[in-house]
């Protein structure tokens, strides 16, 4: 057998007796008392086996009545079935019996049980515990010691002592590793759940903005479908060309809204490859966005002023400012009225980018300034996700205002 087939073979043979230590402790677990009561008998048969004549054979004293070594066997095994919920009573009741073995000369080898009790404090209870444990082991030895002596006095109680102590400590050591065990199992379920919880919020974040999307998409585009179907049924009796021009205009913003939708909607497809990936609208989007609107029946001016050379802002920031513009064109298209026109600014700085979207409507603009909606509320996540203020409200003399400062750093919140 070559070097490789002996390892393979160990690592085998391990593996299933740690699948075996497994199935005994989660036996163990669901059923303790058949374990307990398994150990008790054990130990008990095994007491009084040595009880019927072979206790005779390292008892200084072999006269002792053959039914106290009986009743003190008994007294020194059953109290094991109680020894890993009350591990210091159950010492205490077998260092009673140990006292009455060892001051009569029995000096029974199931005195030598007080190990299991002995291991489950140091498993399972406070450290300090083991003082009281000594102070409960100690007198037997020392009676027996007194009372039948042998070449010193100490022969029988250090070596017995040691013993002892050898087995607290490996109780020590098994808490240690199975309380490092513990931790490390509880700091992967943490985790998991801290993973649970990202997943979780990424997952409402992704649906906050795939719903904002959807609300300015759809918002904005059937804002102007409907005043351009508004513009062409006053056009019809008069202006038959500009009815068709409204139409052709009507089925164009329509085309390009499902294309919107179906970019946005196939990233909740399964399938990632079938998406549609077309890049987001941009600042170089908005003089299409303000043909549309016009179509629309809006009259708008754009105003840039002090436009730099190489653009400041990440494809998000864009993004950002173009759906604030949208949304608050479509706002101007469903309440300023139809006399009304609107105004865009774009005024850069050497920190930030101002953006003012002014109309001069007063049809609806005290409804829309104490009732605000859904498009407000997602122009202002909009600007909080990089680092910028958003206010909007009604203009002195009359109309409605939205205006946006974004710092001109790409690094959003």
């Amino acid at each position: 057998m070559t070097t490789q087939e002996t390892t393979a073979e160990a690592t085998g043979l391990s593996r299933y007796l740690q699948r075996l230590l497994a199935r005994a402790r989660a036996f163990d677990a669901r059923r303790p008392a058949v374990w307990d009561a398994a150990v008790t008998l054990f130990w008990t048969g095994a007491a009084l086996v040595d009880a019927s004549g072979g206790w005779r054979n390292t008892a200084p004293d072999p006269s002792v009545p053959v039914w106290l070594v009986f009743a003190t066997s008994l007294a020194l095994t059953l109290p094991l079935y109680w020894r890993r919920r009350r591990p210091l009573a159950v010492l205490a009741v077998m260092a009673c019996a140990t006292l009455v073995g060892d001051g009569t000369g029995a000096f029974l080898q199931a005195g030598y049980l007080q190990m299991i009790p002995v291991f489950h404090l140091a498993l399972t209870r406070p450290p300090r515990t083991l003082l009281w444990a000594f102070a409960l082991i100690l007198p037997p030895l020392v009676t027996g010691a007194v009372r039948f002596p042998r070449e010193t006095w100490d022969q029988r109680v250090v070596p017995t002592l040691w013993a002892y102590a050898l087995v607290a400590l490996l109780g020590i050591v098994v808490r240690s590793r199975r309380d490092h065990t513990a931790g490390l199992v509880d700091r992967a379920r943490r985790l998991e759940i801290e993973r649970d919880q990202e997943v979780r919020l990424a997952a409402a974040a992704e649906r906050t903005r795939i719903a904002r999307e959807m609300h300015d998409i759809i918002g904005h585009n059937l804002s102007v479908i409907t005043g351009l179907a508004d513009g062409g049924r006053y056009a019809a009796a008069k202006n038959p060309e500009r009815a068709a021009q409204a139409l052709d205009a009507i089925g164009t913003t329509s085309r390009q809204a499902l294309d919107d939708l179906r970019r946005l909607l196939g990233v909740l497809r399964d399938d990632e490859q079938e998406a549609v990936r077309d890049p987001q609208p941009t600042l170089a989007d908005l003089d299409t966005l303000l043909t549309g609107v016009r179509k629309a029946g809006l009259s708008v001016r754009l105003d840039v002023q002090d436009e730099p050379t190489v653009q400041p802002l990440a494809p998000g920031a864009q993004l950002t400012v173009y759906r604030v513009i949208q949304e608050a064109l479509t706002n101007t298209l469903k309440h300023a009225g139809p006399s009304a026109t609107a105004t865009v600014l774009l005024a850069y700085a050497p920190k930030e980018l101002l953006v003012e979207v002014a109309d001069t409507g007063t049809q609806n603009t005290p409804a829309l300034a104490t009732a605000p909606g859904q498009g407000l509320t997602g122009m202002r996540e909009r600007a909080a996700l990089y680092d910028g203020r958003l206010a909007c409200g009604p203009l002195p003399a009359g109309g409605w205002q939205v205006r946006l400062r974004l710092p001109l750093e790409d690094s959003p919140s």
